[in-house]
């Protein structure tokens, strides 16, 4: 007789089994052996060595170093530089590096090294791009030296050296062609397995200076549904769980074989608008868009928190940007209807606005590698269906935002942007509201320009601290007025691991996993 068909649950746990062997080896809970591989499973694909397009996951998962690290405070903390002083005119640093430092390879880290990661990661895609270098020198007497020279003082230089794209490789990680070939680096894990773009495998690096790893395995996979994500480390099959969708998270809430872990993130869920386009040059237009959208509302529904409705685009997670004194963007669909009106916006035969022979339509990119975003860009389409505007959804791949971004024909995206990627935020921001031709970067404002934005991030790097405080209240005042990205939801960072594991915490700059401080419970 014929099968009955499987339900989706059914579905989506054979599919859990089936995904790699090691998910089919979880050891069994009562005990733990020392050499247990930890397994860490996330929503993000290797789509490239390079670190200035996909570094992230191996800064995360500790494989690579950058010149500069940050505490837990966010203070800047000794990475391969062990200290680092500034000249009195503030135009020359000079950073020491550790001594007896070693790539995976055995070959020693060199400050010729160092200067070349540095180089590389001065193009457009990297935040180091921002920084008003003149020359990057190494020496190697009396010790190992990096030596920076700028051509105007910037104070946030060592937050732009912590990011993920300044990371150091040996040279053999290198190709003839000088593309990134393998991933060497110098932190305490190395690479045994390499198998992008969705896995890789590291153990500990016994040329490490530091404290050994009670770790001593671990490896990452990509899973590309959330729910997957979630039934794996409900079922013993994942150790660490990130890129939880919030339905999965009331659940395992419930459930002994995981522990929830959250932190609130300088994150920011946007609408990115392309500020070029006929229909959303005018200010009005989008300041009608921000007033369709109800924040509460889709921060109540889909995120489960109220609290989570952005009220501007910088959270109260990243303190000197938040302004506790900006007016929160509002909802008011009426008065949204009556600023359409007066941008020449008539309601047609179907609802849909019209001013002469346009149409108001267009289409909202977005992705899934964050769980809620299609849901969200879902709830957008209907919120501003209802004040007239038609809008078409389509979930593709992350890298068409920037694709799109640099071709011109991207006209809305909902995506979310982490204003913490560095420490010091001015780098992100500066790389979002610049960009290598002043409109804006890949994951910024598309084609708007605000000479008083440009004025005050010019300035910031040498302002005093409290010159700094004004100019950027500036920031995310205009950014507040003008509307070329319209904040949607703020985020918290769920994480779910296993209850054998010690020591498990979220960084909330996204930097590192923190392998090295969990252990096994015996």
């Amino acid at each position: 007789m014929p099968m009955p068909p499987r339900s989706p649950r059914r579905r989506r746990l054979l599919g859990a089994a089936a995904l790699a062997p090691w998910l089919a080896t979880a050891p069994g809970r009562a005990t733990v052996a020392p050499d247990r591989t930890l397994r860490v499973i996330g929503p993000w694909e290797l789509s490239s060595l390079d670190p200035l397009r996909n570094g992230y996951l191996f800064s995360r998962m500790q494989v690579t170093e950058t010149l500069v690290d940050y505490d837990a405070a966010g203070r800047p903390a000794p990475g391969l530089a062990r200290q680092w002083t500034v000249s009195a005119d503030q135009l020359l640093w000079t950073f020491t590096l550790r001594p007896g430092a070693r790539f995976h390879d055995g070959a020693p880290v060199r400050a010729a090294d160092v200067a070349a990661a540095l180089e590389r990661a001065r193009h457009a895609a990297g935040v180091l791009g921002v920084a008003p270098i003149a020359a990057i020198a190494a020496a190697d007497t009396p010790a190992e030296t990096i030596r920076i020279r700028l051509t105007r003082p910037f104070a946030p230089l060592p937050a732009l050296l912590s990011h993920s794209s300044t990371q150091v490789l040996a040279p053999s990680a290198f190709g003839p062609d000088g593309t990134v070939r393998t991933i060497v680096g110098s932190g305490p894990y190395r690479i045994v397995e390499l198998e992008p773009p969705q896995r890789f495998a590291v153990a500990a690096f016994d040329g490490w200076q530091g404290a050994r790893p009670a770790i001593a395995r671990a490896s990452y996979l990509s899973v590309g549904r959330a729910e997957m994500r979630a039934l794996m480390a409900e079922g013993g099959q994942a150790d660490l769980a990130y890129g939880l969708d919030p339905g999965s998270v009331v659940r395992l809430a419930q459930r002994a074989s995981v522990r929830l872990h959250a932190v609130t993130l300088p994150r920011t869920t946007v609408l990115k608008l392309n500020a070029a386009h006929p229909l959303l040059a005018d200010v009005r237009v989008r300041q009608a868009m921000s007033l369709a959208l109800d924040r509460a509302g889709i921060a109540t529904a889909i995120l489960r928190d109220r609290s989570l409705a952005a009220a501007q685009l910088f959270p109260p997670a990243l303190p000197g940007w938040h302004d506790p004194a900006l007016p929160p963007l509002p909802t008011d669909p009426v008065r949204a209807r009556a600023l359409l009106a007066a941008a020449g916006w008539r309601p047609g035969p179907d609802g849909t606005l019209r001013r002469g022979d346009d149409r108001f339509a267009l289409t909202l990119r977005s992705f899934p590698d964050r769980p809620e975003l299609p849901v969200i860009a879902t709830a957008i389409q209907e919120q501003l269906r209802q004040v007239g505007i038609a809008v078409r959804v389509a979930v593709g791949n992350s890298s068409e935002i920037p694709l799109g971004h640099r071709d011109g024909s991207l006209e809305m995206a909902l995506m979310s942007r982490n204003y913490g990627v560095v420490p010091d935020a001015f780098g992100t921001v500066a790389q979002d509201l610049g960009g290598p031709a002043g409109d804006g970067g890949d994951w910024g404002p598309m084609h708007w320009r605000a000479p008083d934005v440009t004025d005050a991030l010019a300035a910031l790097p040498a302002a005093s601290e409290a010159d700094a405080a004004a100019l950027r209240r500036t920031v995310a005042g205009t950014l507040q007025r003008d509307l070329p990205l319209i904040p949607v939801v703020w985020y918290r960072q769920t994480l779910a691991a296993s209850p054998q594991l010690r020591g498990v915490s979220i960084d909330p700059f996204e930097r590192t996993y923190r392998l090295t401080q969990m252990e096994w419970n015996r």
